[in-house]
């Protein structure tokens, strides 16, 4: 080992002549070293909570004395509005006092950052908040989610009716949607990334024009297309179909991205070892965008569940169960929600709020589910694979008892001791016991 490979307490140690003595007052063994000092990069500071504490208060007392008592403004809104940028610029000042330029510059970019993202769930909370009390009354009541509003008329007690088939016309509308529109997403998507030629661009065209396609101008086209034109009569099915067209533009565009991003060395390690495109696409390119297309299937789910319009003028509407979604009208929960959100009766109106809180809870646990089967990432363990690994790993480093067979000492003397040509044929050379 050279002077530059040895720690540096012992590439500065005098090197002692082989056979000598060690110096005087010099410790035997290795030098000692000083213990490594780790350096935290990043995290919060007790600087930083105060400097944003002491902003939010400041800009809070002069967004009051503005807002009360020199400026002739009123509303929630705007004291909001005026108390964050108030905020950020006297954020920036307490910065200046404090840290050079460029270090003020980060430290602002990363407030509006966690300010953004926490206004965000401001907002979602809020949302969730008034549905959920504006709901309670309904939700409350066991008979929501296991009756039907065929009974039920709109003076009836909030204790009668209730929404589950709205649920199963949902589930099955969204589940057919699904079912139609990933294959031909993801195909269309595959087809844009790996196979290209002339038609790709004019694909790609037409597919981003779909994402801005209103939700009313698919409805109307399964309507004339489907219903009018071909005679079918509204049902579950041909609500399925529109929220296909509304989903299919979504789960391509988002999957296209997401397949494009796989390194192409994984692609041409496929081709080297003699794979077809076909099963690089399907072995290779596929699984290692596993978690994105999952993404982009949740993605056109949330753009499905929600929609009112294409269901309106394509499932009908229906005060009973029906599980068929092939014959008979179907109604879904934003189309429940729609109906009796505008009637004039409290109850009513509640019952359309707890739909809108089942809805939530709906698109919640099938965007769990779509994760949990989205598995890992490519090239990811498994927590027995993992286990399984490190059984194997202390396996292989456990000391093993020798194999070979034990004759005892006495025959392996004699064949020790035995001279060459002797007639002395020991048991350990004939095998003989």
């Amino acid at each position: 080992m050279t002077t530059l490979d040895k720690a540096p307490a012992e590439a500065s140690a005098p090197t002692a002549a082989p056979g000598s003595a060690p110096a005087p007052g010099s410790a035997p063994g290795p030098a000692a070293t000083a213990p490594e000092r780790k350096l935290k990069l990043g995290g919060v500071t007790r600087e930083d909570v105060f400097t944003v504490l002491g902003a939010l208060v400041g800009s809070l007392g002069l967004d009051w004395v503005l807002y009360e008592r020199v400026l002739p403004f009123s509303g929630a809104l705007g004291f909001l509005l005026c108390w964050y940028l108030l905020f950020l610029v006297g954020y920036f000042g307490l910065g200046r006092l404090q840290w050079g330029g460029l270090m003020v510059r980060e430290r602002l970019a990363s407030v509006l950052a966690w300010s953004s993202g926490a206004l965000v769930l401001g907002l979602i909370a809020d949302q969730i908040g008034y549905v959920a009390s504006r709901g309670y009354e309904a939700a409350q009541h066991g008979n929501f989610f296991t009756e039907t509003m065929e009974r039920t008329a709109s003076l009836s007690p909030i204790t009668s009716g209730g929404a589950i088939h709205a649920v199963v016309g949902s589930l099955e509308q969204l589940g057919l949607a699904t079912l139609f529109a990933v294959p031909l997403g993801i195909a269309a998507a595959v087809f844009m990334s790996e196979v290209g030629g002339r038609m790709a661009r004019p694909v790609r065209t037409l597919v981003e024009a779909m994402t801005a396609l209103p939700s009313i101008v698919a409805g109307l086209f399964i309507l004339g297309i489907v219903i009018l034109t071909f005679g079918f009569d509204k049902s579950g099915f041909a609500a399925s179909l529109a929220l296909t067209v509304m989903m299919m533009p979504i789960v391509t565009r988002a999957a296209e991205v997401v397949i494009r991003l796989v390194p192409g060395t994984l692609r041409e390690a496929s081709y080297a070892l003699g794979g077809s495109q076909w099963r690089t696409v399907w072995n290779v390119v596929l699984p290692t965008a596993k978690r994105g297309l999952v993404t982009a299937v949740v993605l056109g789910m949330a753009r499905a569940v929600g929609e009112t319009s294409p269901v309106l003028l394509t499932a009908g509407f229906t005060s009973r169960m029906n599980a068929n979604p092939f014959e008979g009208h179907q109604i879904s929960l934003p189309l429940y929600i729609w109906s009796y959100v505008k009637l004039p009766v409290d109850q009513m109106v509640a019952r359309a709020f707890a739909a809108g809180l089942t809805l939530m809870a709906v698109v919640l646990i099938l965007f769990v589910t779509a994760r949990i089967l989205g598995g890992r990432a490519a090239g990811e363990m498994s927590r027995r694979q993992k286990r399984r690994l490190a059984r194997a790993a202390r396996q292989a480093a456990a000391p093993r008892p020798s194999t070979a067979p034990s004759y005892g000492a006495a025959p392996v003397a004699a064949s020790v001791a035995a001279p060459a040509g002797s007639a002395v044929r020991p048991a350990v050379a004939t095998g003989e016991h």
